[in-house]
């Protein structure tokens, strides 16, 4: 069954604020925000993916406390990068 592109959008966005760990919240709900719209589907499925991965590890990773995996290596810079737009 195919979803709706809106209906994922939002989901996913969904996923992202509630988490488990507030500051995973906080930096997935604006990630979210500000580039799922723009994304492929692709990079839809991707993002998907990566929010199914434990969220201490997520944290490490967009933290800089650990290396992420390589498939998700290029989606956590963007996340980092976006975190630092959004700080100034």
């Amino acid at each position: 069954m195919h979803e709706v592109h809106e209906h994922r959008l939002k989901r996913l966005q969904m996923r992202s604020m509630r988490r488990g760990i507030k500051e995973m919240d906080l930096i997935l709900s604006a990630y979210a925000e500000a580039r799922l719209p723009q994304m492929d589907d692709a990079g839809l499925t991707l993002y998907d993916q990566m929010l199914n991965e434990n969220d201490h590890d997520l944290y490490l990773w967009v933290s800089g406390q650990a290396d992420a995996p390589a498939e998700y290596a290029a989606l956590v810079t963007d996340i980092r990068g976006q975190l630092a737009e959004a700080r100034g």
